[in-house]
């Protein structure tokens, strides 16, 4: 397989809505998502959405691994998963914001606003149709990728944009902010 290139932050095609995938098990959708799943880990990324690598289809794929993985969740992490045409539904109206960053906004990362508890109905490739609720991280996750799918990337949900930054230059400034407390 091949590693796709993947479009960042002003690329037209994160702008755009992505299109329903027709038929899910069509060979073209399994190697899509093949490629997609290599390109990811290559990246060393937790998930990845078709229009990051230039296609508009809505499809997801993502995992969470254990050290990851919410308390409440007992610290297991979630397997490689494979969204075609999800839908997201919000459970309740609890929030939290966490620092989020992402394969198509390279080495910057912010405080994002998002719903705690999702349900997700979405098509496997067998074109079988599953339901399941999202909780914590794992729902943050989902949120994300497809924010991607609608043609949204997380820097546009940041509240207090002083806060956005380099991840280099925002860990420094945290280990600085430690470095006055303990002094």
């Amino acid at each position: 397989m091949a590693i796709l290139k993947i479009a960042r932050m002003g690329h037209p095609i994160l702008r755009a809505r992505a299109v329903e995938v027709p038929d899910p098990t069509a060979p073209d959708v399994a190697r899509l998502v093949s490629t997609m799943v290599e390109t990811m880990e290559d990246a060393d990324g937790t998930g990845l959405a078709a229009p990051q690598v230039h296609m508009p289809w809505r499809i997801v794929v993502y995992k969470v691994e254990d050290d990851r993985a919410d308390e409440e969740e007992e610290g297991e992490g979630v397997p490689l998963t494979v969204l075609v045409n999800p839908v997201i539904e919000f459970l309740d109206e609890e929030t939290s914001i966490g620092f989020e960053a992402c394969l198509s906004v390279p080495g910057m990362a912010g405080p994002v606003r998002r719903h705690e508890n999702i349900r997700v109905t979405y098509q496997t490739l067998e074109n079988e149709e599953i339901t399941f609720d999202a909780h914590g991280f794992h729902a943050r996750v989902i949120q994300h990728e497809c924010d991607h799918l609608d043609g949204i990337l997380y820097p546009s949900r940041i509240e207090d944009m002083s806060q956005f930054g380099f991840v280099e230059e925002l860990g420094r400034a945290q280990a600085g902010a430690a470095d006055d407390e303990d002094g």
